[in-house]
């Protein structure tokens, strides 16, 4: 549309060689063609901090149910896509039939099931890897069930991919 505009300015300011419309002509130039560049300035704009996330940088993730709290954390901290991870939990007590799978919360990345080593009565740990998001920002949701007086429970961990810090 804007070219449009400049052709027919062009030609009406050759056809009555008009010094009002070389003015014009000049200063729809002057304001509309510098929005025309590429903007070279990197815009960085700053994520706001989901602070429901687990941040194991600072430590365990621990959560609540049926009398039970389940703690749970990933080593290294920044959950690193496509590298090993080990992931630990701990509960307050004994529980049975304890199982975790990874899953994307915001986006389907495939259900991954996590093989669990149960080292004490209240203690387990696992290595995982899971894979990496193109959009640079990926919620892993790890979904904890386990039973308690034969009564199936559950919970999930939010946490950040690739975590900066």
């Amino acid at each position: 549309m804007l070219k449009e505009l400049m052709k027919r300015l062009i030609n009406v300011q050759v056809t009555h060689k008009s010094r009002l419309l070389s003015f014009v002509i000049g200063i729809v130039l002057v304001a509309f063609l510098p929005g025309c560049e590429p903007n070279n300035q990197a815009v960085t704009a700053a994520k706001p901090i989901d602070t429901s996330l687990c941040n194991f940088k600072i430590g365990v993730c621990t959560k609540t149910v049926a009398d039970v709290d389940i703690q749970l954390s990933l080593s290294p901290w920044q959950a690193t896509s496509e590298k090993p991870l080990t992931l630990d939990i701990n509960t307050s007590k004994a529980v049975s039939d304890l199982k975790v799978k990874l899953q994307g919360r915001d986006m389907f990345m495939g259900i991954i099931p996590v093989n669990l080593n149960q080292s004490t009565e209240t203690d387990y740990n696992a290595e995982l890897i899971y894979g990496s998001c193109s959009s640079g920002y990926m919620v892993w949701s790890a979904v904890v069930s386990y039973k308690v007086d034969g009564v199936e429970k559950f919970t999930t961990f939010d946490f950040l991919a690739d975590n900066p810090g």
